[in-house]
């Protein structure tokens, strides 16, 4: 008897966890990386992906709306891309194409782009968080193609930190870098190698997005 009235209890104990709702899974955080090829090519995204994993302990989603060669026109044109995927945080950079003289962007026109890029996200997305970005540095005849870039990264800033929620300025960190050691990081002045973006991007990214975690560098 005392087997029977054990067995029933076990069941009794069973069918009352079966009853319990199952624990809501965390919802996924989203992020969108929005800009030239410096976010098409950067390669910094997966890891920025991880990092942020790490610290949050629940799902994360880096998605990417970038074009090489693109220009804040382009940008403008794909807001609506931005918002589709409904991203808890936008980090977005167009400022170094349209500096370069082959492309007939002006300042004025730039720094027009960048503030309705801004407005149209938060609209858009009113509850997302909005930064922009300074990238890494040009050199050679990518940086003298650009004599007008330091006018244009201030523009950008202003905007971002006007009508989004600040700027995450990369350049401090890369000044900390040699000259051979700039050269090695970024062979065509432009782009640089995605290990190297990922080591110098991604802690500084968490910790905007992230305040209170220590980011460990990939």
């Amino acid at each position: 008897m005392s087997r029977l009235l054990a067995a029933a209890a076990a069941m009794i104990v069973a069918g009352a966890f079966l009853d319990l709702p199952a624990q809501a899974e965390e919802p996924t955080f989203r992020v969108a990386t929005f800009g030239t090829s410096l976010t098409a090519r950067g390669g910094w995204q997966k890891p920025l992906e991880e990092a942020l994993r790490t610290c949050l302990l629940r799902p994360v989603e880096v998605r990417t709306v970038a074009r090489s060669g693109s220009t804040s026109d382009w940008g403008l044109e794909h807001v609506g891309d931005v918002v589709a995927l409904a991203p808890d945080v936008v980090l977005v950079e167009f400022y170094a194409n349209d500096a370069a003289l082959h492309r007939p962007i002006t300042l004025w026109g730039s720094r027009g782009n960048i503030a309705e890029i801004f407005r149209e996200l938060r609209a858009g997305l009113p509850n997302a968080r909005l930064y922009g970005m300074g990238m890494n540095p040009f050199t050679g005849r990518r940086n003298w193609g650009r004599p007008l870039l330091g006018l244009y990264i201030a523009a950008h800033r202003a905007a971002a930190e006007t009508l989004g929620d600040g700027f995450v300025d990369f350049a401090p960190l890369w000044a900390k870098l040699t000259p051979d050691e700039i050269a090695d990081a970024i062979p065509d002045g432009s782009h640089p190698r995605p290990e190297i973006a990922s080591r110098i991007m991604v802690p500084e990214l968490v910790r905007h997005l992230v305040p209170t975690c220590e980011p460990t560098r990939p």
